[in-house]
């Protein structure tokens, strides 16, 4: 399970995913059907994200299963961009159409 900060056009996202990479084609294509085109995503450690969101994680991954690799945890750009440090973050994934 990976767990990601996308930052979109309309500000950062946490999602959950079972693809092995935040690069992944399969996933970036989920992205474009969902909208979401253009962006730089950073993998977050999956135990901060459990340690922080709690039962609300959870319930996500609860629902996450292998025909279904993609779930937001949580679109609210501002609680998500200041729930995780910068030293937190992986190296940056870039991507756009």
């Amino acid at each position: 399970m990976k767990a990601g900060i996308l930052f979109t056009g309309t500000g950062p996202i946490l999602i959950l995913t079972s693809y092995n990479e935040l690069s992944n084609p399969n996933l970036v294509e989920k992205l474009a059907t969902k909208g979401i085109k253009k962006y730089i995503a950073y993998e977050v450690p999956e135990e901060k994200v459990k340690e922080r969101y709690g039962q609300q994680y959870n319930v996500i991954l609860g629902d996450l299963n292998q025909t279904d690799d993609l779930r937001v945890l949580d679109y609210d750009g501002h609680h998500v961009f200041y729930n995780f440090s910068l030293k937190e973050i992986g190296e940056p994934v870039y991507h756009e159409a």
